[in-house]
């Protein structure tokens, strides 16, 4: 399971001033949907494999650092995060259930652009499909 202290990964105390109660509540869903998802994952796939945090919140300085980070990306306002996903079975997983996406209400970004992480969102992009191209 995820905790939001993983999602947050110490940013929330090291970029404290960026930190506001709207991203606290978004990060709180985010970690919630994504726990949920990473359960069906286990149970289908009886995959014990302990998933970590690539990319949690990402306050502006840490998202501009970021190489090939969107400038409005949903990491900033608690919306997305990335797990980490090495072997691609979890993003085959999320191609394969996109039911179980649509029923957690998560956005997966196409693996095709996340090789080794799976991206995922609690909002729809602009193109509102629920695998999308960044």
């Amino acid at each position: 399971m995820i905790t939001i202290n993983d999602y947050f990964m110490g940013r929330d105390k090291s970029f404290a001033e960026d930190m506001t109660d709207e991203i606290r509540a978004n990060a709180k869903i985010t970690v919630e949907r994504a726990n949920l998802l990473l359960t069906a994952f286990t149970i289908a796939t009886n995959d014990t494999e302990i998933r970590k945090v690539n990319s949690g919140w990402r306050p502006p300085a840490v998202n501009a650092a970021t190489p090939n980070a969107a400038p409005r990306s949903r990491h900033m306002t608690g919306q997305a995060i990335d797990i980490a996903d090495p072997e691609g079975d979890l993003d085959q997983y999320c191609l394969d259930h996109i039911l179980v996406l649509q029923k957690i209400g998560l956005w997966l970004e196409d693996p095709s652009s996340t090789k080794g992480w799976s991206h995922w969102q609690i909002v729809p992009p602009k193109s509102m499909k629920r695998v999308f191209y960044p």
